[in-house]
């Protein structure tokens, strides 16, 4: 019954997406976090927040120290970030990158894969992570302030779900890669 309350075009049942985050991680304050924040700011022109430590760890890492910078995006910014991420990983993921929860992210090993980014040589070769968070309507009931819940088990996203969604609106391929 699921299955065709979706095809007939249930509108609670349609999935979007909800953003996409970009991450580099720097591990210590410093010239590397520069260049992250450098970097973050050209392709997404956005302004970047700064990722802190949460709490000592036992390498002597101190709480509140800067480990790294993201940029969330949202909207019309989201989904044109995303097709160029995607173009940078030629469409291609594996199904291990999609969650439980329908999510899915990726990484990029060099930031001059991203198609109309050029190399600056002040900056050097770094990668980034790309985080896709994915949901349907209805999915505000968990972050709202007045008594949030969570979200009903046959309205959540599955695996599945985000792979057919992911190669239907982006043309994504999703296969194992063969070693």
């Amino acid at each position: 019954m699921e299955q065709t309350a979706a095809k007939r075009g249930n509108p609670m049942r349609q999935i979007r997406l909800g953003k996409v985050t970009l991450n580099m991680g720097a591990g210590e304050p410093g010239p590397k976090l520069d260049k992250s924040k450098k970097i973050i700011e050209t392709i997404s022109g956005k302004k970047v927040v700064i990722t802190k430590t949460r709490k000592r760890n036992t390498f002597g890492g101190a709480k509140g120290r800067q480990i790294g910078v993201m940029v969330t995006l949202r909207g019309k910014d989201a989904e044109e970030i995303l097709r160029r991420m995607l173009k940078a990983v030629d469409g291609r993921l594996r199904p291990s990158q999609f969650d439980s929860s329908g999510n899915f992210s990726f990484g990029i090993a060099e930031y001059i894969d991203i198609p109309g980014i050029k190399y600056d040589p002040d900056v050097g070769i770094l990668g980034l992570d790309v985080a896709v968070t994915l949901e349907r309507p209805g999915f505000r009931i968990k972050r709202r302030v007045i008594r949030p819940k969570s979200v009903g088990k046959r309205h959540r996203i599955t695996r599945e779900e985000a792979i057919e969604w992911a190669s239907q609106a982006f043309g994504v391929t999703v296969a194992e890669e063969e070693k």
